[in-house]
């Protein structure tokens, strides 16, 4: 056994690497985003160069360039698109505004260092849950190339902090930051049922309750005003997404693509949003089934894992970013190397072809700044995206066939970190 000394020694210098691995990467990704930050494009380099990120042209599309406060203030040109994101997230970009200088550029440097703030906060998280598994997470090229593309990180270490305090047996603090999260982004709304499962199932009806309330408390508390002062405006966020057709690297765009023949879906985005909620329920529902049917007694905090799949799986959009979500879950819930490179090949795929093609179809429709521009098909996206598609089949799978010992509130040992639970996947790996 080793001694409290040795132990904490030791804890500290795998976090310093932990810590250090998601700067490096961070630091790489901003590099790799360099080219784009000034908002120059006129030569096309977000897609020639893929150093396309977000963060460029919502400084403009947003006005974050005047002293706008989204939803409360009209959009001029409301042509334009204009509060097209969460409370949260708008008010994080508003904050990025009123720190940068009277450029895009400056907006740009704000808003990624505070994401890499928000990076290395949720790396710690994990670290605290799983030790040097954190790694999962820190080591990903899926942090480098979109970590700096939308403000995602947002969500995610407020749903990676909410995972946290769950193993704490905080759960007050648990049901505010999902509720928080979900005034950010989607995402952490999919961990309140698994959480609050994982409590009934250990008999307390009622700290299920409180994370429940709690967390619809806390959305509430944040959407609420402006859903009263400005409802409209308030509302674009949801009805820009109701009316939006399949994204690029959706299976239902793929589907639509390949049935109809047409580069735009002619399919209604209605039809699509009612579908992808019935196949999404059914997914989950089959995958619950089955863990359950395999291993009565599975930790049901895990089920957050498959929500997330499922989701990426069945909806109609699957931004770029969304694969940010599912870099925690590797750590805490299916710490599978082969099936971890596996997403991460495809991923990469999908972000090389899926941003070539951008360039490709830019060139197609006379875009300034793409003559003579050379990139792959839409059926290379296409295969990339399936790829990938299956390869999260696979993470399913294998989370199904998952045979843990019942998960524990997580105790952190002076000089040690316990991990959330013990795991042994179908293949083995631990």
């Amino acid at each position: 056994m080793k001694a409290p000394g040795t132990a904490r020694a030791v804890g500290t210098l795998s976090l310093t690497a932990v810590l250090a691995a998601t700067i490096a990467v961070l630091a790489l990704g901003l590099l790799q985003k360099a080219p784009c930050a000034t908002g120059n494009w006129s030569d096309g380099r977000q897609y020639r160069r893929l150093c396309y990120t977000d963060l460029v042209p919502l400084y403009h599309t947003e006005r974050m360039n005047t002293g706008r406060l989204p939803y409360l203030d009209p959009c001029p040109e409301r042509a334009a698109a204009c509060d097209e994101y969460p409370v949260l997230t708008m008010y994080f970009m508003r904050l990025s505004g009123w720190l940068s200088g009277n450029s895009s550029g400056s907006f740009f440097v704000v808003n990624a260092a505070l994401l890499a703030v928000l990076a290395v906060a949720a790396a710690t998280f994990l670290y605290q849950m799983t030790s040097t598994r954190a790694l999962y997470f820190a080591l990903a090229p899926t942090l480098l190339v979109y970590a700096f593309i939308n403000w995602d990180l947002l969500a995610i270490v407020l749903a990676t902090g909410a995972t946290f305090t769950f193993f704490r047996g905080r759960d007050r603090a648990t049901g505010i930051l999902l509720g928080l999260g979900t005034a950010a982004k989607l995402y952490p709304a999919l961990l309140v049922l698994p959480f609050c499962q994982a409590r009934w199932k250990n008999g307390e009806k009622r700290r299920a309750g409180e994370i429940a309330a709690w967390a619809v408390g806390a959305w509430a508390l944040t959407n609420v005003p402006f859903a009263v002062a400005a409802g409209e405006s308030w509302a674009t966020f949801f009805t820009l997404n109701s009316d939006r057709p399949p994204d690029y690297t959706s299976l239902w765009y793929a589907a639509c693509h390949r049935i109809t023949d047409n580069t735009t879906c002619v399919w209604s985005p209605h039809l699509i949003n009612g579908l992808s909620l019935v196949a999404f329920a059914a997914v989950a529902a089959v995958a619950w089934w089955a863990r359950r049917r395999r291993t009565p007694d599975f930790p049901r905090w895990t089920l957050a894992f498959a929500l997330i799949v499922a989701f990426l799986l069945t909806n109609k959009v699957y931004s770029a970013q969304y694969s940010l979500w599912l870099l925690p879950w590797f750590a805490l819930a299916l710490p599978n190397v082969r099936l971890f490179v596996a997403f991460e090949i495809t991923d990469i795929a999908v972000f090389v072809t899926q941003f070539s093609w951008f360039g490709t179809l830019s060139r197609d429709q006379g875009v300034p700044g793409f003559d003579g521009f050379t990139g792959p098909s839409l059926g290379a996206l296409e295969l990339a995206l399936v790829a990938r598609s299956l390869v999260l089949v696979a993470c399913l799978v294998a989370w199904v066939r998952t045979r843990d010992e019942p998960a524990q509130p997580l105790r952190l040992e002076s000089g040690g970190v316990a991990p959330p639970y013990r795991s042994r996947t179908a293949s083995g790996t631990r």
